[in-house]
Protein backbone atom coordinates (compact mmCIF):
# COMPACT_ATOMS: atom_id res chain seq x y z
CA UNK A 1 0.00 0.00 0.00
CA UNK A 2 0.92 3.64 -1.04
CA UNK A 3 1.04 6.66 1.39
CA UNK A 4 0.25 9.69 -0.15
CA UNK A 5 1.06 12.96 2.03
CA UNK A 6 -0.06 16.24 0.79
CA UNK A 7 1.03 19.86 1.20
CA UNK A 8 -0.21 23.25 0.49
CA UNK A 9 2.27 25.81 -1.00
CA UNK A 10 1.73 29.78 -2.13
CA UNK A 11 4.02 30.97 -5.48
CA UNK A 12 4.27 34.16 -7.01
CA UNK A 13 5.20 35.04 -10.41
CA UNK A 14 5.16 38.54 -12.23
CA UNK A 15 4.33 36.61 -15.81
CA UNK A 16 1.44 34.49 -15.06
CA UNK A 17 -0.59 31.55 -13.13
CA UNK A 18 1.37 29.02 -15.04
CA UNK A 19 5.07 30.31 -14.10
CA UNK A 20 3.38 30.69 -10.83
CA UNK A 21 2.57 27.05 -10.40
CA UNK A 22 5.96 26.14 -12.05
CA UNK A 23 7.40 27.95 -9.41
CA UNK A 24 5.61 25.93 -6.87
CA UNK A 25 6.26 22.74 -7.69
CA UNK A 26 10.17 23.63 -8.21
CA UNK A 27 10.77 25.33 -4.60
CA UNK A 28 8.80 22.52 -2.84
CA UNK A 29 10.74 19.41 -4.96
CA UNK A 30 13.85 20.85 -3.54
CA UNK A 31 12.96 19.52 -0.30
CA UNK A 32 10.52 16.72 -1.15
CA UNK A 33 10.95 13.65 -3.17
CA UNK A 34 8.14 11.70 -4.95
CA UNK A 35 5.81 14.64 -6.09
CA UNK A 36 2.73 12.73 -8.03
CA UNK A 37 0.73 15.74 -8.84
CA UNK A 38 -0.39 19.38 -8.22
CA UNK A 39 -3.41 21.07 -7.58
CA UNK A 40 -3.94 25.23 -7.69
CA UNK A 41 -6.75 25.37 -4.91
CA UNK A 42 -6.91 28.95 -6.01
CA UNK A 43 -5.47 31.73 -7.77
CA UNK A 44 -5.15 35.84 -7.63
CA UNK A 45 -3.69 38.43 -9.36
CA UNK A 46 -1.96 42.19 -7.66
CA UNK A 47 -3.33 45.13 -9.44
CA UNK A 48 -1.66 48.52 -9.53
CA UNK A 49 -3.18 51.21 -11.59
CA UNK A 50 -5.26 49.32 -13.36
CA UNK A 51 -2.82 46.74 -14.51
CA UNK A 52 -2.19 42.92 -13.02
CA UNK A 53 1.36 43.31 -11.90
CA UNK A 54 1.95 39.72 -9.80
CA UNK A 55 0.20 36.23 -9.63
CA UNK A 56 -0.10 34.18 -7.89
CA UNK A 57 -1.11 30.60 -6.54
CA UNK A 58 -2.19 28.61 -4.00
CA UNK A 59 -1.77 25.06 -4.57
CA UNK A 60 -1.94 21.50 -2.94
CA UNK A 61 1.33 19.33 -3.82
CA UNK A 62 0.86 15.69 -3.34
CA UNK A 63 3.68 13.23 -2.76
CA UNK A 64 4.61 9.15 -2.29
CA UNK A 65 6.13 8.70 1.43
CA UNK A 66 8.74 6.09 1.05
CA UNK A 67 8.85 3.34 3.11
Amino acid sequence: MKLVKVIEVIAASDKGFTEATQNALVEASKTVKNIKSIYVKEMNANVENNKIVSYAVNAKISFEIEK
